[in-house]
C-alpha cells in the first residue's frame, strides 16, 4: 500500500473538528475515525488518480467524505441492535466507551459531516460536486451499503444462495469500495467508457474484499484483526467460506484477482499502485 498517501490522509483527518459545538461529540467522532483504520477505501481512490494522471490531493475531500461514512457505518453496526461488538480495531467499540446515545450521535455527525466535505472543495467544479455527492448517496443508502445491511440482516439464522450472498455484499460492502474507482473518473473528467471499465473493476474489488473478510473470520485472531473472530459462523450466517469451503473461496478469490488485473490492464497509464494495493487486499491478515 502507497505509505505516503495514508499519511498524507491521516494528517488531513487530524485537522477536522478542530473548533468543537461539543467537546464529548467530537471526542467521539473522532475516537473511531482515528481509530488506526487500513484506510483502503482512501487510497483506492488515491491510487486510481495517480492512474488517471491526476494529482491524487484533488481527491482529499472526496476521500475524506468517503472514510466518515465508513467509519460511521462501523460506529453502528458494533451497536447492541446490530452486530453487538465490544471491540473494533484491537481498541474498544465507540459505544463502550462514550455509551450508546452518544455513539448513535457520532455516527451521525460524522454522515452528515461528509458530504459538506465535498461540497465545500472549490478545486472540483460545481459539476463535479454534484456528480460526487450523488453518487457517494446512492452508494451509501438505501440502494446501496443501508439497502445491503437490512438484507444481511434478513439474511441471519438463513442459509443464502451463492447468489444471493453475492447482492448481499455487493451493496453493503462493495457499493461504496466501487465509489472510490468512478469517484477518480468524476475528478479526472473521464468519459463514459472509462467511467464503466472503473465501476467494474471497483466491484471486483469490493467482493474480493468481502471474500478475503470472511476468510479471515475462519482463520484469523483477535490479535491480528483487533475484533472478534469465528462471528459469522457463530451467527450461523452464509460466507463464501460456508458456501465454497475454505479452499473453494481462496480459488474464487484468485479468479477474481486475475479478471481484476486483466481490467486494470486495459486502462491507459501507471497500474501499480492499483496492482499492489489489490495484492495487499488479498494478503492482508487483519
Amino acid at each position: 500500500m502507497k505509505q505516503n498517501y495514508k499519511t498524507l490522509f491521516e494528517n488531513h483527518l487530524k485537522s477536522l473538528y478542530a473548533k468543537p459545538l461539543d467537546q464529548t461529540l467530537d471526542e467521539a467522532m473522532m475516537y473511531s475515525l482515528l481509530a488506526g483504520g487500513k484506510r483502503i477505501r482512501p487510497v483506492l481512490l488515491f491510487s486510481t488518480l495517480e492512474l488517471l494522471q491526476v494529482d491524487p490531493k484533488k481527491g482529499l475531500s472526496v476521500a475524506t467524505a468517503i472514510e466518515m461514512i465508513h467509519t460511521y457505518s462501523l460506529i453502528h453496526d458494533d451497536l447492541p441492535a446490530m452486530d453487538d461488538d465490544d471491540y473494533r480495531r484491537g481498541k474498544l467499540t465507540n459505544h463502550k466507551v462514550f455509551g450508546e446515545a452518544v455513539a448513535i450521535l457520532a455516527g451521525d455527525g460524522l454522515l452528515t459531516d461528509s458530504f459538506a466535505q465535498i461540497s465545500k472543495d472549490e478545486s472540483l467544479n460545481l459539476e463535479q460536486r454534484i456528480q460526487l455527492i450523488t453518487l457517494i448517496s446512492e452508494a451509501a443508502g438505501t440502494r446501496g451499503m443501508v439497502g445491503g445491511q437490512m438484507l444481511d440482516i434478513k439474511a441471519e439464522e438463513s442459509e443464502l444462495t451463492l447468489e444471493e450472498l453475492k447482492r448481499v455484499h455487493r451493496h453493503k460492502t462493495g457499493d461504496l469500495i466501487k465509489a472510490c474507482f468512478v469517484c477518480a473518473g468524476f475528478i479526472a473528467e473521464q468519459p463514459t467508457d472509462v467511467l464503466k471499465q472503473l465501476s467494474e473493476i471497483g466491484q471486483r474489488f469490493g467482493l474480493i474484499f468481502q471474500i478475503k473478510d470472511d476468510i479471515l473470520d475462519v482463520e484469523g485472531n483477535f490479535e491480528q484483526m483487533g475484533k472478534a473472530v469465528g462471528s459469522d459462523e457463530n451467527n450461523a450466517k452464509s460466507t463464501y467460506v460456508s458456501l465454497l469451503g475454505l479452499e473453494g473461496a481462496k480459488e474464487a478469490m484468485q479468479t477474481l484477482n486475475k479478471e481484476t488485473l486483466e481490467l486494470i490492464s486495459s486502462l491507459n497509464g501507471d497500474h501499480s499502485a492499483l496492482n499492489d494495493l489489490l495484492q495487499y487486499i488479498i494478503s492482508r491478515e487483519k
